[in-house]
Formats: structure tokens, C-alpha cells, sequence
């Protein structure tokens, strides 16, 4: 986050309150969308110091030559996002184990990093969890175009200092069934926070920006 904010990154961080909250009944699921590489790196930052977390990753990321290592000491769930069954068994067995050790999860459902939502593509793998597990899931919103995704390497593009970095937890929802209700309610949290916050990639003006 320094380094972000050293190079003109600014930060509007909300829902602190609602991970505080969720600490006093670990674990959890935190379900978001994912916009770049921005969210692996800060995610820890903001619920680590309430509970201990991981997330779910791409199997390939465990072998970067720069982030795997740093991610393998996280002990992650890998995915090979080959077969959509086979990796349901993964999560959903590994996450249930990891989940009865106290340690939350942060699961991006979109089946690879992309700038714009979009519901069709953000399967319901977090809230099964959840609801197996018998734990509750907190959506998170992120809007992080700042951090571009396309440059000499893919995940470290351009930066977009005009850009304000948007995140906000949402109210713990405990999860019942196969849990579809509980969804929908994320996707609706998700979406709306990205509809106020407005199209990505336009300057920020005017308001009031920083860390709540």
C-alpha cells in the first residue's frame, strides 16, 4: 500500500467494520470480483490483522518466478480451471479443511482477472463453500483499474494514478442450502458498488478520496 500510494496510488477502503465484525465468528469466505493483480497483494494487508486468510489460486501462479513463492507460504487452494468439476471437489473439500483450521478464504469466482463484471461469468463456487462449510461469506467490491493488466507481462501494466482504488466489504451473510439466494446477493453487492462508483478508466473528480 505504500509503495501504491508512493507512486500517486490513492485509496478508498470501506467495510473495515463488517471484517472486525466477522472476527468475533471465524472463519469466512470472502467472495469478490477480480480486476487485477492490485487485490492478491492488499487483500492480506486489510483481513490479516482481524483472522488468518488465503485464497483459492490459479495452479499456474504457485510456479511465477516472482509471486508463486511468496503464495505457496499462504498455503492456497490451487485450481487448474480446466475442469469446472474437478475443481468444485478441490475447493470444496481443501476449503472445508482449511476453513475447520480458522483460516479464511478469498475466492474470485470470474474465471480469470478482467476489468468489467460481468454475472454470467461469476459462478456460485463461494457461497457452496460457505454453505458446506457452514460458515458465513462477506462480498467484496473492488474497483482497481490503477493497476493495468496488459503491459511487457501480463498483471503488470500501466498505471493509472488518476484512477482511485475502490474497495468495500460487505455485511457478513450466512449461507444456507446450495446457497443461490446467497448468490445473488453478492452479485447485487458487487454490481452496485461498481455502478456508484461509476465506468472504469474515467478520472476521478472532484469528492473526497482516502482510506475510511
Amino acid at each position: 500500500m505504500n509503495i501504491i500510494e508512493r507512486n500517486g496510488g490513492r485509496f478508498d477502503i470501506r467495510g473495515i467494520d463488517k471484517v472486525r465484525q466477522a472476527a468475533s465468528d471465524p472463519p469466512c469466505v470472502f467472495i469478490g470480483n477480480h480486476m487485477s493483480t492490485l487485490e492478491t497483494q492488499i487483500y492480506p494487508v486489510l483481513i490479516a490483522p482481524f483472522m488468518p486468510v488465503t485464497f483459492v489460486v490459479k495452479q499456474e501462479l504457485l510456479s511465477h518466478p516472482f509471486m508463486g513463492p511468496v503464495l505457496a507460504t499462504r498455503d492456497p487452494i490451487p485450481v487448474k480451471r480446466e475442469n469446472a468439476r474437478d475443481d468444485l471437489k478441490t475447493v470444496l473439500e481443501e476449503g472445508q479443511e482449511r476453513l475447520a483450521r480458522g483460516i479464511s478464504l478469498v475466492i474470485f469466482p470470474q474465471s480469470t482477472r478482467t476489468p468489467q463484471f460481468k454475472r454470467e461469468s461469476f459462478n456460485s463456487l463461494g457461497t457452496k463453500l460457505a454453505s458446506a462449510a457452514g460458515v458465513r461469506a462477506i462480498p467484496v467490491a473492488i474497483k482497481s483499474d490503477f493497476w493495468g493488466e496488459h503491459g511487457l507481462m501480463r498483471g503488470f501494466g500501466p498505471v493509472r494514478p488518476w484512477s482511485t482504488i475502490r474497495i468495500e466489504f460487505g455485511d457478513p451473510i450466512s449461507v444456507s442450502g446450495r446457497g443461490r439466494h446467497e448468490h445473488e446477493q453478492v452479485v447485487e453487492f458487487i454490481e452496485s458498488r461498481l455502478s456508484t462508483w461509476g465506468a472504469l478508466g474515467f478520472r476521478d473528480e472532484g469528492g473526497e478520496d482516502g482510506k475510511e
